[in-house]
């Protein structure tokens, strides 16, 4: 099955892998490549001008992966876009077959299986993160921050000012699909070990992501944030005044530590309702 679709290739210092990475996908699709050079200092550039049929746009400075695929979502003009890594990852056999299968789904996410080349020293943060998404989206999220998807172009259009210019493009687009009810789905894909070194770092990128979901939610879904810290405050005030306001001393004596605890618990609560409400009536007025 034929669909119009735009193969977006995000790429920063990725001269030993960007001419492989579009001469294979070249050679098995027909689909419109826009490459995005996000001012590369090696000779990424050089290399992209002598390669023919493709788009390329050019950063004068480097902006992050997500202001690359930004550009290339604005400049895409089909009604699929398809996410795809420079650093020879993916395979284009992968990508046409989830061009095929994405039927009525909104996202259709590449799902990274136990063959897939993996970096190890990734694992215990992306675990972590993957735990934390998943709890305070309320889904189970396979696979968190794969860099193949196949996406309906003017969804994720009109939700781009949401999204950060940064690595964590991938992993907060998929918890604002799944938080406003867009259809996303998962497709088995196998990933080979990239060519060159990556520009990742595991703390700074992990921790930037964590707080980005954090904002995500509390946008999208603010009681899952709210309600565990206003719970937990007015638990902590009540243990409080009981061990010190009457257990250790004789009578009964409101402790002002305790009090705090209580007020600050309500107060979060509600600016939780609030929230929550206003949240709602962004939702609706989106999907109007």
């Amino acid at each position: 099955m034929a669909i119009d679709l735009a193969i977006i290739i995000p790429c920063y210092n990725e001269e030993e892998g960007i001419e492989k990475t579009i001469k294979e996908l070249q050679k098995k699709t027909d689909f419109k490549i826009i490459v995005i050079d996000d001012g590369s200092t090696d000779k990424t550039g050089e290399i992209l001008s002598k390669i023919k049929n493709i788009h390329v746009i050019k950063h004068s400075t480097n902006k992050g992966y997500g202001a690359s695929l930004k550009s290339g979502v604005k400049e895409s003009k089909t009604e699929f876009i398809a996410f795809y890594d420079a650093d020879g990852q993916h395979r284009p056999e992968d990508l046409l077959a989830m061009a095929n299968n994405i039927g009525n789904y909104d996202m259709l996410i590449g799902e990274r299986g136990k063959d897939s080349h993996q970096d190890w020293i990734r694992k215990p943060g992306k675990w972590v993160l993957g735990k934390v998404a998943n709890y305070l989206s309320g889904k189970k999220i396979p696979d968190l921050n794969s860099g193949l998807r196949v996406i309906r172009t003017k969804i994720i259009y009109d939700l781009l000012h949401l999204f950060p210019d940064g690595f964590s493009f991938s992993t907060t687009s998929t918890i604002a699909f799944m938080n406003m009810g867009f259809k996303t789905g998962y497709y088995p894909i196998k990933v080979r070990k990239r060519v060159g070194s990556s520009t990742v770092k595991q703390l700074k990128h992990g921790s930037s992501t964590l707080l980005l979901i954090l904002r995500l939610i509390v946008l999208f879904n603010p009681l899952k944030v709210f309600i565990p810290a206003s719970f937990m405050l007015i638990g902590l005030g009540i243990i409080y005044e009981v061990i010190w306001g009457i257990l250790l001393i004789e009578g009964f004596s409101l402790i002002p530590g305790a009090l705090l605890l209580i007020l600050t618990g309500v107060i979060i609560f509600f600016t939780g309702l609030m929230t929550e409400q206003i949240s709602e009536t962004r939702k609706y007025l989106f999907m109007r």
